[in-house]
């Protein structure tokens, strides 16, 4: 079972596979049997039509997000567009398909025709009475499960199984009963047997949420032993099962299903119920329908041979209906570049940082230094020894890997002065100013206003707490990064500042990495040349 890409339509039934789907933009989901979800799961980011109740059990088993799912009342008809501006649209009819909780069969109309995709279903009498199918319309494509479509298999209805597991538990009164299963479907049954014989029946605590959800008789739990009959997972019986429940109590196996199952233990039994429809069933529905074709589901059981007596009037193969140019343009730009290939454009036409790219804003940076320096701490100061004040880190930064050459700025910058180290490793954004100490640095003097142990700072450019050209490190920029209006006032000098920017470029680098500490650029560099110019008057200065 692969599903079915409609024809000459964007339309998409049981159909997971993108790089496959072509044209499809409109994706429905008739049940959740496995068979049914190939492909579909948790990154699955179209919009997804499908019942209630299969909304729920998609959200919740396979984890599709709720942002794609779109839930459709069954027995009603919605309209839904075909193209992006609306002007061509379908109508969808969900009908119950008798087959498993949420099953439904689809009834699509539209420009194509009208389309009838079955999905697994059970053939009822009842199924005819539908309003979208009393009225006589014409059925162009039938899409027809044709899973037991086999003149050769003779299946009871579902009545009549039933009531063969029934005689069965009654033929072993002191046994256990383990009834094996899928994942989804069946639990009619297990109510019916449930109140037959008045016993609780044990589920999975997975499958108790389903049974809760649908409403059933208050008859089930997932206590273990509570109960004479239990569900279990279909390949859970088997000979070595078998004889490990009969260690404990007498028990027997029973498998509803219309396969072939070879029986590997005398106490395992095979019932033909089926919630297939039978090949009698898909022969009345047919001949009541009388579409135009018929259509397999199951592609390797071709079945259209069994239906020639019963197409309706007509073309045996309809001729491919004219498509609407907005949903061909539609359709075209659905497929016209995979997924992938546009994420990759859309990812190649990022713009690209140059320049420093800080690893984390200011507060990542604060809990990040404040976080390793307690387990420093921790580490060092063992319980009811003394605290010792964490040492101050330098802001982390990263390089980038290929530098542009420093070069004079057109626009009268001050270029970099000395070594490529600082300016390479130390930038900061437009308006922010970093300050950076060693490891094993001193505290500030008292005249800088720091205080001991405060770490590393952002201080923003052009405060009031400081003087306008403090935080200004000499350093290389990348051409393409942004100036603000600030920064760029910042860079015509006063002539009050003119001969400290020539402080600037005649003070040594290593007093910078030695003497600097925090705040304080301007105040630490006037100190250093009047130090100088005492020492030129032959007065102590440095030292």
């Amino acid at each position: 079972m692969n599903g079915v890409l409609i024809p000459h339509t964007p339309i998409a039934v049981d159909f997971w596979s993108l790089r496959r789907a072509g044209p499809a933009r409109l994706f429905f989901l008739s049940h959740m049997h496995s068979d049914h979800t190939v492909g579909l799961s948790s990154t699955w980011a179209r919009p997804l039509y499908c019942s209630p109740v299969t909304a729920f059990l998609l959200h919740r088993h396979l984890q599709v997000s709720k942002r794609w799912i779109r839930a459709l009342e069954v027995g009603e008809s919605h309209v839904l567009p075909l193209d992006e501006i609306g002007r061509e649209t379908m109508t969808v009819t969900l009908m119950d398909a008798n087959h498993c909780p949420g099953s439904v069969m689809f009834l699509f109309e539209g420009y194509f025709g009208t389309i009838l995709y079955t999905g697994d279903f059970r053939y009822t009498p009842s199924m005819l009475r539908e309003p979208a199918l009393s009225v006589g319309k014409q059925i162009h494509t039938l899409y027809l499960d044709n899973t037991n479509c086999n003149p050769a298999l003779d299946l009871p209805s579902r009545q009549e199984a039933a009531q063969q597991i029934v005689e069965l538990i009654r033929e072993h009164p002191q046994h256990d009963i383990k009834i094996g299963l899928y994942s989804l479907g069946k639990e009619a049954l297990l109510e019916r047997l449930a109140l037959e014989f008045q016993t609780w029946v044990v589920l999975s605590p997975r499958r108790l949420e389903l049974v809760q959800l649908l409403g059933l008789a208050d008859v089930f739990t997932a206590e273990e032993k509570a109960g004479r009959i239990q569900a279990v997972s279909h390949t859970d019986i088997c000979p070595s099962a078998m004889l490990r429940w009969n260690r404990a109590r007498p028990t027997i196996a029973i498998l509803p299903t219309s396969r072939k199952v070879h029986s590997s233990h005398p106490d395992i039994h095979v019932v033909p119920y089926s919630d297939h429809s039978s090949y009698s069933e898909l022969r009345a529905f047919v001949r009541a329908l009388r579409p135009c074709q018929v259509l397999p589901i199951v592609r390797r059981q071709p079945c259209r041979a069994y239906f020639q007596d019963s197409l309706g009037p007509g073309p045996p193969a309809p001729p491919a209906p004219p498509v609407p140019d907005s949903v061909r343009q539609c359709m075209s730009a659905s497929c016209g570049q995979p997924s992938a290939l546009r994420l990759l454009e859309r990812k190649l036409r990022r713009p690209r940082t140059q320049g420093v790219v800080f690893e984390s804003p200011e507060d990542k940076a604060d809990r990040w230094l404040a976080g390793r320096d307690s387990k420093k701490a921790k580490s060092q100061n063992p319980p009811g020894s003394p605290e010792r004040q964490p040492p101050l880190h330098p802001v982390r930064t990263r390089k980038q890997l290929f530098p542009e050459p420093c070069s004079q700025e057109p626009d009268g910058a001050v270029p970099s002065s000395g070594s490529q180290e600082v300016g390479a490793e130390l930038a900061a954004p437009v308006g922010l100013s970093v300050h950076v100490r060693s490891p094993g640095e001193e505290s500030l003097p008292p005249e800088t206003g720091e205080e001991p142990g405060a770490g590393p700072r952002w201080v923003p450019r052009g405060g009031s707490d400081r003087p306008a050209a403090s935080g200004n490190l000499p350093g290389c920029r990348g051409r393409d990064s942004p100036r603000s209006p600030s920064s760029e006032a910042a860079r015509l000098p006063a002539p009050e500042l003119s001969g400290l920017a020539l402080k600037y470029l005649l003070t040594p680098l290593n007093f910078f990495q030695v003497r600097f500490s925090a705040r304080g650029f301007d105040q630490q560099v006037e100190k250093y040349h009047k130090s100088l110019l005492r020492c030129r008057a032959g007065e102590p200065g440095l030292g």
